[in-house]
């Protein structure tokens, strides 16, 4: 049977969120311990997993309007 779409939803929110937190993680990967190679890699590769962050962050919320959206469409914030 297939689940409802709130706990669909909830599901992949939860699985955005693991995989989020261990791309957060990379910002501190031994990596960026040693001596950069060249000039502004290590602010790159930092940039790049905060923007990579960022989007899983965003399509986690995304999933969370889905909800809302099903339930009427009414804000936990506009109480």
């Amino acid at each position: 049977m297939e689940q409802n779409i709130k706990d669909q939803s909830n599901d992949l929110r939860a699985e955005i969120l693991r995989i989020g937190n261990a791309v957060n993680a990379l910002h501190k990967h031994s990596t960026f311990s040693g001596e950069q190679a060249s000039a502004g890699q290590h602010s790159e590769m930092h940039a790049n997993i905060t923007l990579a962050y960022r989007h899983l962050e965003d399509a986690r919320m995304r999933l969370g309007k889905v909800i809302q959206a099903s339930e009427g469409g009414v804000s936990c914030y506009d109480k």
